[in-house]
């Protein structure tokens, strides 16, 4: 994913960005094991078989990937032995790759070795939420005089700004996102047809653009209730389709809403002031603003309205990860403080903005925007359908 200038031939990312961020952190080596940090440490390659589930037999597949600062030479991938089929067709793109028995305490055995052989290693870097008891109890065995680290900063710090692909990837989730919903709300969305149909259907239209389906947050006429259930749509319902579909492991995730019918003039009233919301908030952004300034700005208008009591607002990084990097705001309810609040945004960071009105008699009523930081200011991804789409025509 890193430039020919910046990445040997050995591996497929800025080993150099890398090294800082492990300088920066005290760390000798990082041991990645959840699937986003190695799908982008290995450039893109995600072991297809273990995709929906990871239980194997008594245990999981755990696949770890091995980093030693300023020694690109010697990183290792240790996953199972039906990735070999992978590497015959060249597929994963390192050159030290140990294949071997399925389950997360086999792996960290063979990391515990890798690691053994690499020298005097004072701090490694792991990630907590992502290392099963057992392989954190086989890690801790076998290198009984190291310090473990949580390394979930410096690996966050190597997404927080996309490359070119990768912003194509996004671009392509965000776009094939909105499209499947515009067709869900022409085609699926009738009177008579229940949640439950609908979110079918999305996730048909989704998958037949290429996407992995992830999930739908559905609500329709006044119910706040976001479940897919047996409630069937009628005429004059007003509909929020809230989706994420990922392309290639990048998410898509947009809300767009919808009417059985024409909204009056209320509900015009309420979907625009949710979008000068937006609109004012995503100006905002660009290189070199103080990232804290997003939130700020959407929660100061969300909180001088009279839609104050029912509304809010936020914003947080998308990428292979939901609320990654850059976080602009402090947000207990997803386990996060503001790290970027006061740090300035950069080129190829991407972001979502969400306003959410509950409103007490119209129900519910939102968009959610993914925007991308250009040289030059901003980019909405997938900005289509931002207005009342006509549903069941």
């Amino acid at each position: 994913m890193a430039s020919a200038a910046t990445a040997p031939k050995l591996v497929p990312f800025d080993t150099g960005k890398l090294d800082a961020l492990m300088e920066a952190a005290g760390l000798d080596v990082i041991i990645a094991t959840s699937r986003h940090n190695i799908q982008y440490l290995l450039g893109g390659y995600r072991f297809f078989f273990f995709e929906t589930m990871e239980a194997a037999g008594t245990s999981r597949y755990l696949a770890a990937l091995i980093y030693q600062k300023g020694k690109p030479e010697r990183t290792t991938y240790v996953g199972c032995d039906i990735e070999k089929f992978e590497e015959q067709l060249g597929r994963i793109p390192i050159p030290n790759r140990d294949l071997g028995w399925i389950g997360s305490r086999f792996t960290m055995k063979r990391v515990v070795e890798h690691v053994g052989k690499l020298g005097p290693v004072r701090a490694i870097g792991i990630e907590e939420g992502f290392l099963p008891v057992d392989a954190h109890d086989e890690l801790r065995r076998g290198l009984c005089n190291v310090e473990l680290v949580d390394a979930v900063v410096p690996l966050e710090r190597m997404r927080a700004v996309k490359t070119a692909e990768e912003i194509g990837y996004l671009r392509e989730a965000s776009e094939r996102v909105t499209d499947a919903m515009m067709v869900t709300f022409r085609r699926h969305c009738v009177p008579g047809a229940t949640k439950q149909q609908v979110q079918e259907a999305l996730r048909r239209e989704e998958v037949e653009r290429g996407l992995v389906y992830d999930y739908l947050l559905m609500t329709a006429g006044t119910s706040l209730n976001r479940t897919a259930s047996d409630q069937k749509l009628a005429a004059g319902d007003i509909l929020s389709l809230d989706s994420g579909g990922n392309y290639k492991g990048y998410i898509g995730d947009l809300c767009r809403m919808g009417i059985i019918g024409k909204p009056d003039q209320e509900l015009v009233d309420l979907l625009g002031w949710i979008d000068e919301v937006q609109m004012v908030s995503r100006r905002k952004i660009r290189p070199g603003a103080r990232g804290g300034d997003i939130w700020e700005t959407g929660h100061a208008l969300v909180a001088a309205s009279p839609h104050a009591k029912y509304s809010d607002f936020i914003a947080h990084g998308m990428g292979l990860v939901t609320h990654e990097a850059p976080r602009v705001m402090n947000n207990p309810r997803w386990s996060y403080d503001g790290f970027d609040i006061e740090r300035p945004l950069e080129a190829g960071m991407c972001l979502s903005l969400e306003t959410t009105m509950r409103h007490p008699r119209r129900g519910f009523v939102k968009l959610e925007d993914t925007v991308l930081v250009t040289g030059t200011g901003f980019e909405g991804l997938g900005d289509t359908g931002r207005g009342w789409n006509s549903a069941g025509s």
